[in-house]
């Protein structure tokens, strides 16, 4: 679908290590970036990564819990475009201690999908509703890469010493935006009855409970979905019907 460079531009590359900003966040930057753009901006004692006319945007590549303050504050006052990718495929790549030397490439049987993104979003689910802040999904295909060189990352057993260094965009597969609660409801799979458990809902997903749990718990506070009763100790949901976005 949408092309992004295969090597980082000279923009991203003169970033990494001044602001520890990661390969993929600074090629993300560029990839999103429009003529007339303006980088770092410092709004209202924030860096924004783009700001494009009035519209402040904002790429997380991990961590959206750690934006729900900002996001607050810029909202009461700002139109406020949040960016998130999630790796559709994603290939590790494990460099030798020079930082440089690539030892080995496998691609990851780990395949992520747009309902991943509830994984980060139980802390600012509420924030969605704000009709001055929207969020747009890339689904795309990154490089991890590890070292056992320097790296600002702490080295775990559990991985012998090795040490996550950079991620790397490789391409944008596909965009998705959510301008208001609505714009979730299609998430939820065409098989699931009108009143439908977490466990009913993993299972239309094919996805792990727990991911469930936490897109219920999303949904409910985004107002999309509403407690319905009990089946045993099993919670029912059902859809909240709210107007189609204009």
């Amino acid at each position: 679908m949408a092309q992004a460079p295969a090597a980082m531009t000279a923009h991203a590359a003169n970033r990494i290590g001044t602001l520890r900003e990661s390969s993929l966040h600074a090629a993300l930057k560029d990839w999103y970036a429009r003529p007339g753009d303006r980088f770092e901006v410092d709004v209202e004692h924030s860096i924004i990564d783009i700001v494009r006319g009035d519209l402040l945007i904002e790429i997380q590549t991990r961590n959206l819990a750690g934006l729900k303050r900002k996001l607050q504050r810029l909202a009461e006052g700002h139109t406020v475009h949040l960016v998130y990718p999630i790796a559709r495929e994603k290939w590790i790549v494990r460099l030798d201690v020079d930082n440089e030397t690539t030892l080995s490439r496998r691609k990851s049987p780990k395949r992520g999908r747009i309902e991943h993104l509830f994984m980060e979003m139980v802390n600012i689910a509420v924030l969605t509703a704000h009709p001055n802040l929207s969020l747009e999904v890339l689904l795309i295909r990154e490089e991890e890469v590890w070292t056992k060189g320097k790296s600002e990352h702490r080295r775990s057993w559990r991985h012998g010493g090795w040490a996550r260094y950079d991620r790397r965009l490789i391409e944008v597969v596909e965009q998705r935006i959510f301008q208001t609660p609505a714009a979730y409801l299609p998430l939820l799979p065409d098989s699931l009855p009108v009143e439908f458990t977490n466990h009913q809902l993993a299972h239309a997903l094919g996805q792990p409970g727990y991911l469930a749990e936490r897109m219920s718990y999303c949904l409910r506070h985004m107002g999309v979905l509403k407690v319905a009763g009990k089946r045993g100790h099993a919670f029912l949901f059902r859809r909240i019907e709210l107007p189609d976005e204009p």
